[in-house]
């Protein structure tokens, strides 16, 4: 049966060539899967008192909604998460009174290509996905421009993500 997986890329650069590297090794696999880009989506900082454009977070939301699983591909900003994912995760968690149901028991990847390996953003993401209602894989997928993940090892996660899905 196939699945349908949103890589979701936190950025423009490295993550979307590695969210585009994932996807070329997941598709021969049996999975459909789409990369969405959030650069590609104008969403205002999240604050309480303002609005987001209602047909871009609902469209955010139908991608996240429709998909079985996820990989996420983020870089590490200042030892922790990209401010545009979380902002993402924010509008979608408080723009819809059933946001929880784009998320709970699904489950996720988390791959990082940063300047180092990115521990911290895994970890702190991690968090974040498990209070989302995120079933998160125990491996997860580091790349540097000094140390890129053997082709074996990346398909190993991914096949372990598929299990769970």
């Amino acid at each position: 049966m196939s699945q349908n997986i949103l890589i979701i890329s936190s950025t423009s650069g490295n993550n979307l060539s590695l969210a585009n590297s994932l996807k070329e090794k997941l598709d021969p696999l049996g999975n459909e899967s789409s990369i969405l880009n959030l650069e590609e989506y104008d969403l205002p900082l999240f604050k309480p008192n303002v609005s987001a454009p209602e047909d871009i977070i609902t469209s955010l939301l139908q991608k996240f909604n429709s998909a079985d699983g996820y990989i996420f591909c983020s870089p590490e900003y200042n030892g922790g998460m990209t401010p545009i994912l979380t902002n993402a995760i924010t509008w979608i968690s408080t723009a819809f009174p059933n946001w929880r149901d784009a998320f709970n028991n699904k489950s996720c990847l988390i791959a990082t290509f940063s300047g180092g390996p990115g521990t911290r953003f895994l970890a702190s993401f991690r968090s974040q996905c498990e209070y989302i209602g995120l079933v998160v894989m125990p491996r997860t997928i580091s790349v540097t421009s000094y140390n890129v993940p053997k082709d074996e090892s990346i398909l190993k996660s991914l096949k372990q993500l598929m299990m769970h899905i």
